[in-house]
């Protein structure tokens, strides 16, 4: 193998050659790691070889030693602790480390890349001592090159989420600020060099909380950043901002001398930044600082309501800063770029997002300077201030008492209907998006009588002017919808008189010639919404629609055979995605109400899932307008299970396709709460189906809750006949209850977590089967290990609300299981009472689950009942 043309190989566009090269460096890798490993790191480090072949060197070394799941990362850092010897990795590590001071840049950023890579694994397990001091060293001692290396290095071991490494990191503290804080003063030269210190003091900022604890070494770290806020280098001005932002967000409590002595001043300097890039980092830091102020608010209000003592310090930045910082977010809103993308983050929406947080932070102090904005550029001639001015009206609408609010929003509401025809498009967009603002969070303030009719028509004629304004104007229609759909179950709401002209508008707008996907797939999603919202009195209209919606979606079978181009493909199944989700929506609004449309329902699914080809999203909404039937029908739904399950069973086999495969496990679990003891003919080929998807490698763990849940609903739906499946089943929970914690990211938290709901959820019904089956001796192996898990549930802090529902119904399932007390030793146990106990009394909790733990409670009070009459018998 020549090494230089595979390396070379890897970074060609062509994706043949490409491919080749990558496979035959893992052939090589499998074949002699220690080899491979040996050879990479030669190249890297080879300053004759040509600079791609060194960074491709560089990125393949890296690769070695990186996952982006968790499971296959510890896989492949175990090859580098078991299968390596230690003068193998001396060397490579001596070479990396060697590639740092090469005059390529670009192969030092590929050996800072490796070696962040290899300090993941290392460092927690406190192995390669001498790297910090190293890269210290370099710092202190090396040539610029070597300098702006290490920097990067530093950074790139300090951005990591590894949580081993972030642990870790705390103990290097001080090397690691010695080399940033070095590269990051005015002093150095080399603006690379700071550029690059900067970039890693930002990286690194977590891992220093000791030296910032620290009066006089924070007091340096602040005045070697504020300073790099004043460099000529606009990248260094960036990192600087970006700095503060995060100091902010980790060091809150230490920032009142640093406000009043410089920030203030700093960060409205960096918003007049003609540097868009260091104006919205400057923007951001008081985007930060709100967010801080919100949370600590809210965090206060918690611990009184709780009775706690304890409180955050709150220093009311945003409060006092009103004054001066909200006029110049005024000023940026009018900064708009006309030919912006609408994903497209600049100064203008950073100003947006900064008002909105401001308005939240400090509620109706902010509504004086934004009035006075909006009163005096709501007509001016430069669009960009009426847009502005539109604009921050609707940024404001969330926090203000709403006494303040709402006569504003009185008196704004027909200035606001009427700039929905301003001669620019970009003014009426804002109008539009400022109309569903008012619509989300101040709804009580439009009166319906008055404002209602102009404010529907406005809308839906701004929908049909330009596409720009598609996403405004249907989120805002969308908002109106929920806001105004009254009572469930009313005759009645404010939008029935004009629920027929809104559908008919809505259907008009989908049919258009010069409709794009976007203002399409929008309007379809408006017309769910008043669907979902539809009262009773409009449900005859929602009928008729679905007759228009199902004729619709028959036109597009045909197509499937005519389209040629990918573009095609993705708007036919754009087209028939909607019309599904349209028709699932019907569904659930009109519920039993569908069965004379139903047959020609489940048709046409068929018929979809027939002609989409593989990798389509369709079949994804088809199985959830599948669902919607299955619990609207109930048992009825059974004479379709023959045609149907065929289409059900490839889904849940088909692991190449995980998000269709998961919407198939959770129809498993609707059609089964529809169908109770009639699905018991096809549990045999659910349950394989199911238990092989639990044991595949191929699907990620978030699949298993649902598949133990689906066990559960299986359980209660067969009763008693579910005996053929539980010693199986059982083994399969007992194992699940096993997984721990390995390691505090949230992602395994939660992971832990919904699997704990799904093991109590199975649990729940499988007591239940075996109750009705009149089988709950079947249970009697299982109990010791059921409360051994509600234990473990107990004592972790992390448990949800609805992980504490479902213990509290097991709790009283396995009670009224075995009501004579056999098991009351478990009952009796102090933390079971303490844990139904605080439960019930949980406020944040809703009745549900409030109501479940009372009976859970009663339940342990009639078990040590039981008790004792065992006893005196």
């Amino acid at each position: 193998m020549d090494v230089n043309q595979v390396l070379a190989g890897t970074l060609s566009p062509d994706t043949q050659i490409r491919t080749s090269a990558e496979q035959q460096l893992s052939h090589a890798a499998e074949v002699d790691f220690s080899g491979y490993l040996t050879t990479l790191s030669h190249e890297l480090a080879n300053e004759q070889a040509q600079p791609q072949v060194r960074v491709a060197a560089g990125l393949a070394l890296k690769n070695s030693f990186s996952a982006r799941e968790y499971a296959r990362l510890r896989q492949v850092q175990e090859r580098w602790l078991t299968q390596i010897a230690p003068d193998v990795k001396a060397a490579v590590k001596g070479l990396a480390l060697k590639t740092l001071s090469s005059n390529d840049a670009r192969a030092g950023q590929s050996a800072a890349q490796f070696i962040a890579s290899i300090a993941a694994i290392e460092l927690p397990r406190e192995q390669w001592p001498e790297l910090m001091q190293a890269l210290v060293e370099n710092v202190g001692q090396g040539q610029d090159h070597q300098k702006q290396a290490s920097l990067t290095t530093i950074g790139f071991i300090c951005e990591t989420e590894d949580a081993d490494l972030r642990d870790s990191l705390a103990q290097h503290s001080n090397a690691i600020l010695t080399a940033v804080v070095q590269g990051a003063r005015k002093e150095e030269a080399n603006n690379d060099v700071r550029n690059a210190a900067i970039t890693a003091l930002g990286d690194s900022l977590e891992f220093v909380r000791t030296n910032f604890e620290n009066e006089g070494e924070r007091n340096y770290i602040m005045q070697v950043i504020c300073e790099a806020t004043q460099a000529e280098d606009t990248r260094i001005q960036q990192g600087a901002y970006g700095c503060l932002n995060r100091i902010m967000g980790l060091y809150y409590d230490k920032m009142r001398f640093y406000m009043e002595k410089a920030l203030f001043g700093l960060t409205i300097q960096g918003m007049k930044s003609d540097e868009e890039d260091v104006a919205k980092l400057a923007v951001e830091f008081w985007c930060t600082v709100c967010e801080e102020e919100i949370s600590i608010e809210d965090d206060n209000s918690q611990a009184q309501a709780e009775g706690s003592t304890e409180m955050r310090e709150f220093f009311n930045f945003a409060r006092v800063a009103t004054q001066e910082v909200v006029p110049v977010l005024l000023e940026l809103l009018a900064k708009q770029d006309e030919d912006a993308a609408d994903d497209e983050y600049n100064v203008s929406r950073a100003a947006y997002q900064c008002l909105q947080l401001w308005a939240q932070a400090v509620g109706s102090t902010v509504v004086p300077p934004v009035l006075a904005f909006v009163e005096k550029n709501l007509r001016s001639e430069d669009w960009h201030y009426r847009d502005a001015a539109v604009s921050a009206f609707g940024a404001i609408m969330e926090g203000p008492e709403e006494k303040v609010l709402d006569p504003l929003v009185k008196q704004a509401l027909p200035v606001l209907i009427g700039m929905m025809d301003d001669q620019v498009v970009q003014v009426k967009d804002s109008s539009a998006y400022a109309l569903g603002r008012i619509c989300e969070a101040s709804a009580d303030s439009i009166d319906p009588s008055l404002h209602l009719q102009p404010l529907v028509a406005s809308l839906f004629q701004g929908l049909s002017s330009h596409p720009r304004m598609a996403s405004s104007c249907c989120w805002a229609l969308m908002n109106l919808a929920d806001r105004f759909a009254g009572e469930p179950g009313c005759a009645a709401n404010p939008l029935s008189p004009h629920f027929q002209a809104s559908i008919t508008h809505l259907l008009q707008v989908t049919e258009r010639n010069d409709a794009d996907n976007m203002l399409r797939t929008a309007a379809y999603e408006v017309l769910n919404a008043f669907v979902a919202n539809a009262a009773n009195g409009s449900l005859p209209l929602v009928a008729e629609l679905a007759n228009v919606i199902l004729d619709r979606l028959e036109k597009t079978i045909p197509l499937q055979q005519q389209v040629v181009s990918v573009e095609d493909k993705l708007t036919l199944e754009e087209m028939q995605t909607s019309l599904t989700s349209v028709i699932m929506a019907i569904i659930q609004r009109l519920e039993v109400e569908i069965r004379p449309q139903a047959d020609r329902i489940m048709h046409l699914m068929l018929q979809l899932l027939s002609t989409v080809g593989a990798k389509s999203s369709v079949p994804d909404t088809v199985f959830a307008a599948v669902g919607a039937l299955a619990n609207a029908l109930e048992e009825e739904f059974m004479k379709y299970m023959e045609s149907f399950t065929p289409f059900l069973y490839s889904a849940l086999g088909n692991q190449e396709e995980p998000a269709l495969c998961a919407m198939a496990i959770g129809l498993v679990s609707d059609i089964t709460r529809s169908l109770n003891e009639k699905i018991q003919p096809y549990c045999d080929t659910l349950m394989n189906y199911l238990l092989n998807n639990l044991r595949s490698q191929a699907l990620g763990n978030q699949f298993k809750p649902a598949i133990l849940q689906c066990f559960g609903d299986i359980a209660q739906a067969i009763g008693g006949a579910f005996e053929t499946y539980l010693s199986v089943v059982a083994q399969v929970l007992q194992q699940a209850a096993g997984i721990n914690i390995t390691d505090n990211t949230f992602e395994m938290l939660d992971y832990v977590v919904s699997l704990r709901e799904g093991i109590m959820d199975a649990w729940g019904g499988v007591i239940i089967a075996t109750k009705s089956g009149g089988k709950t001796n079947l249970l009697r192996p299982y109990v010791e290990s059921i409360f051994a898990l509600l234990h473990t549930i107990f004592n972790d802090p992390n448990r949800t609300e609805a992980l504490l529902r479902s213990s509290m119904g097991v709790i009283g399932d396995l009670s009224e299981a075995f009501p004579n007390g056999e098991y009351s030793q478990y009952f009796r146990s102090e933390w079971l009472t303490t844990m139904a106990r605080e439960t019930r009394a949980n406020r944040e909790f809703s009745s549900r689950t409030n109501d479940t733990a009372r009976w859970a409670r009663e339940q342990i009070k009639r078990q040590s009942a039981a008790a004792q009459g065992i006893q005196m018998s």
